[in-house]
């Protein structure tokens, strides 16, 4: 069985709509939709044989002098797809991306209690930064770590 990623456009975002209601206990609104539209190949849709089971949703933010960094907004898989190495290839496409693109920076927020999220991001090499309390309304607990890496980047641009 292959898994194959898929770009996110207009015609398949009800797919990353359905997605997000059976993965995350919070709603998306739709500047999310738009953010993860307009981030081009940074947000994929990913497919086990032609059923969308999984997605990585990203917004780019540009920083105070210009470089861009990536924000991971969503990375989830159906339960009984997980351990085949779909969210590992969701997020090697964005960290292979980001090198490309020669982006220093990749970072999100994870629920503090997220425990399988948060070793999922360290075997990446991501590390948890801070602690924000109170980020999330409406779910328990509230606070979140955020978790990012910091990637080479070359001094040459391509």
């Amino acid at each position: 069985m292959g898994i194959s990623l898929d770009g996110l456009r207009d015609k398949n975002l009800m797919q990353l709509k359905k997605l997000n209601i059976a993965l995350f206990p919070v709603r998306y609104n739709d500047k999310y939709y738009a953010d993860a539209l307009s981030s081009g190949e940074f947000t994929k849709l990913a497919y086990y044989s032609d059923i969308c089971v999984g997605a990585i949703a990203c917004r780019l933010e540009r920083k105070e002098g210009g470089s861009i960094r990536v924000y991971i907004m969503t990375l989830g898989v159906l339960a009984p797809y997980r351990g085949l190495g779909i969210g590992t290839k969701l997020l090697n496409h964005v960290l292979d991306m980001s090198a490309k693109q020669n982006i220093s920076e990749i970072y999100l927020h994870v629920q503090t209690n997220n425990d399988e999220a948060i070793a999922f991001y360290k075997k990446f090499g991501f590390e948890i930064t801070e602690t924000i309390e109170n980020y999330y309304t409406n779910i328990s607990p509230p606070d979140c770590y955020v978790v990012s890496k910091l990637l080479p980047v070359s001094a040459a641009k391509k």
